[in-house]
């Protein structure tokens, strides 16, 4: 998940949110965006998917699979 946590780093800079905003709507805490941005916790399956549509990405580039 060490790609994972590098991405979402990426992805909350590039927006141009603040994490409190991201996290309001993705319908999360905002420890746990912070959690998955620090790599202490990882999303499950359901929130990879969440968290690629909101940014508009893939679950493969998201996980690092991918980089396009």
């Amino acid at each position: 998940m060490n790609k994972f946590v590098s991405r979402l780093g990426e992805l909350l800079a590039a927006c141009g949110k603040s994490q409190n905003t991201v996290s309001k709507e993705l319908g999360i805490s905002k420890q746990k965006l912070s959690k998955w941005k620090t790599g202490y916790n990882e999303p499950s399956i359901d929130e990879i998917i969440l968290i690629a549509r909101y940014f508009g990405v893939t679950c493969d580039y998201l996980l690092g699979v991918d980089d396009e």
